[in-house]
C-alpha cells in the first residue's frame, strides 16, 4: 500500500498581516498534482486543516476546493482528523456521509476506536484531545497529562488490534524532542503538553501533526509530515515537504519524500541598506519573496522600510543587528542580576566575556582590595 502524509495546512493563516490563502493554494495545486501522478491508495492529513476555530471563508472555500479534487475528481481516499488549531465541532459536520465517498474525517475524539481499513491497512484516527476530555470520555480520572492521556487512547486502541495486520496511528501530538517554532501553539505548560515517542511502539507508523518540520522528530517510525509552507521566519531555514509512505503486508515502511515549491520563499537577508538596495545585490535576489531584513548600520537611517519596499515589496520585518545585539546583552545582564552574584562575583564574569586569560588569586585579591575602598567611600558619603 501507498499512502501520502500531509499536515499542518493551516489554511486562513495570518503571516505580519497578510493572509496567506493564495500562496497555499499554490502549493495545494501542486499537492493535488502530485496525488494525481502518484495514485496513492489514502491522503492522509494529520491535523491543522485551518490555522483558526472560526476560519475565512476564503480558507473554507480552499479547502473544499482541494479536497474535492482529490477526493471526487481522483478518487482517492481521505483520512483526516483534527488538530489543535481546528474547530472538532465543525469539522465533524458531514463526517457520517463522507465515509461513501471514502473521506473519513474525524474532528472529535470518542469512546469509538474502530480503525479505518483500506487494502488490509488498519488506519487508526484520534484527533487532538485536551487530556480533561480524554479523562470524561474514557472515565479515567487518573488522566491529567497529554501523556497520560495518549497513553490511555493507546492503551484501549491496542486492547482490540489486529496484530496481524499493519497498523497505522494518525494523530496531532508534540513529541518529546521535536523541535518547535513559533508557528506552533502551545498544548501546555510546563511540559505537560508533551509525550513520548514509545508510546507509538503498537504501530507501524505513527503520522503526526502539529511540528512543522520533517526533520523535528528523528525516528524510524514516528514522524512528522511539516507544513506546507514556512509561517515564521523561525522556519526560514527549513525545508517543506510531503511523506509518501509504502508499507508492504508485513508492515515494513519506506519513507520518500516531495520537495513543494511556494510562490514566494520566506527568507533572511542583512547588510548595511546601501548594499541590500545596490542593483549588483538585489538583481540576483527573488525580490518578492516575503522577508526579514536586518541592516547593520549603526547611524540614523531616513525611512529604511520604504526605501527597502521601493525594491523588495514583501518587507514584513525590519531590525537593526545593533538593537538585536543590545537586547542580548540586557538579557545576559539580566540573567546575571537574576543570580544575586556579589560584586566579585559579577567583575569575574565580566573578565571571563572579555578576556580568555585565568582569573588569578592574585587578581581576585587585587579586586577585593578595590571594591572594599569603593563600597568604603560610598559609606562615608
Amino acid at each position: 500500500m501507498k499512502f501520502i502524509h500531509t499536515a499542518d495546512w493551516h489554511l486562513g493563516k495570518l503571516v505580519h498581516g497578510i493572509y496567506m490563502t493564495e500562496e497555499q493554494r499554490v502549493v495545494l495545486e501542486q499537492f493535488v498534482q502530485l496525488v494525481e501522478e502518484e495514485k496513492p491508495d489514502a491522503v492522509i492529513i494529520a491535523g491543522d486543516l485551518y490555522d483558526r476555530s472560526i476560519p475565512p471563508t476564503d480558507a473554507v472555500d480552499l479547502l473544499n476546493d482541494i479536497l474535492f479534487k482529490i477526493n471526487v475528481e481522483l478518487n482517492t481516499p481521505i483520512i483526516a482528523i483534527s488538530g489543535n488549531h481546528d474547530s472538532a465541532e465543525r469539522l465533524s459536520f458531514g463526517t457520517s456521509w463522507y465515509k461513501h465517498s471514502h473521506f473519513y474525517l474525524k474532528g472529535k475524539l470518542t469512546d469509538d476506536f474502530s480503525p479505518i481499513m483500506l487494502n488490509d491497512v488498519h488506519f487508526h484516527l484520534v484527533p487532538y484531545a485536551e487530556p480533561g476530555l480524554v479523562r470524561q470520555i474514557l472515565q479515567d480520572e487518573s488522566i491529567h497529562s497529554h501523556q497520560d492521556a495518549m497513553k490511555s487512547v493507546i492503551g484501549k486502541i491496542e486492547s482490540q488490534m489486529d496484530q496481524d495486520s499493519p497498523n497505522i496511528f494518525v494523530g496531532h501530538a508534540f513529541v518529546l524532542g521535536g523541535k518547535e517554532t513559533e508557528s506552533e501553539r502551545t498544548l501546555s505548560v510546563g511540559g505537560s503538553g508533551c509525550v513520548t515517542s514509545d508510546l507509538f511502539g503498537p504501530f507501524n507508523y505513527a503520522a503526526l501533526g502539529h511540528l512543522h518540520s520533517p526533520d523535528a522528530l528523528r525516528h524510524d517510525s514516528v514522524r512528522y509530515s511539516g507544513s506546507l509552507l514556512k509561517y515564521s521566519f523561525s522556519e526560514a531555514k527549513q525545508r517543506k515537504s510531503v511523506s509518501i509512505i509504502h508499507i508492504d503486508s508485513k508492515g515494513d515502511i519506506n519513507i520518500e519524500e516531495r520537495l513543494l515549491s511556494p510562490a514566494r520563499d520566506m527568507r533572511e537577508i542583512e547588510g548595511r541598506l546601501e548594499e541590500l538596495l545596490d542593483p549588483s545585490f538585489y538583481q540576483k535576489q527573488k525580490i518578492d519573496d516575503y522577508l526579514k531584513v536586518t541592516l547593520h548600520d549603526e547611524g540614523a537611517l531616513i525611512d529604511p522600510i520604504n526605501k527597502l519596499r521601493q525594491i523588495y515589496p514583501n518587507v514584513l520585518h525590519l531590525e537593526r543587528k545593533i538593537d538585536v545585539m543590545d537586547m542580548k546583552q540586557k538579557q545576559v545582564f539580566q540573567s546575571i542580576r537574576s543570580e544575586k552574584k556579589s560584586e566579585l562575583e559579577l567583575f569575574e564574569s565580566f573578565y571571563h566575556e572579555m578576556t580568555t586569560l585565568d582569573f588569578s588569586e592574585d587578581k581576585r585579591e587585587i579586586m577585593e582590595s578595590v571594591i572594599s575602598v569603593v563600597k568604603g567611600e560610598e559609606e562615608r558619603k
